[in-house]
């Protein structure tokens, strides 16, 4: 079974983004059933970020179907950043944002809660 956790700075992101996009949450459950059964990076879905100087597995997610963008598809704008501890089967969700809101995920967010 897979745990999943979620850092402080993403709940916030969460609750900001929920204000616009009501089916949200419910998008994410779908990402968390998706993920219990392919946690690491599946392109062209998601892919793992490797330039940041840690030795942890951070994959981004950028295709996320959402009822919120009806007939849309899956490119239509979240992305959600987590790290993935392959020996404890945990995932621990970092970061979520609109692509039309900000370009790239907060690098230093991650090196700061997963530098060693």
């Amino acid at each position: 079974m897979t745990i999943f956790e979620e850092l402080p700075e993403f709940k916030r992101d969460l609750g900001k983004l929920l204000k616009k996009y009501k089916s949200l949450k419910e998008d994410l459950d779908v990402v968390r059933l998706v993920l219990c059964v392919y946690p690491d990076e599946r392109a062209p879905f998601s892919f793992r970020i490797n330039s940041l100087g840690i030795d942890k597995c951070i994959i981004k997610v950028k295709k996320i179907a959402s009822k919120s963008f009806k007939g849309r598809g899956v490119n239509s704008g979240f992305r959600l950043i987590y790290a993935y501890f392959n020996s404890d089967n945990r995932i621990v969700f970092i970061e979520l944002y609109h692509k039309n809101e900000k370009d790239n995920e907060d690098r230093e967010r991650i090196i700061r809660n997963f530098s060693d």
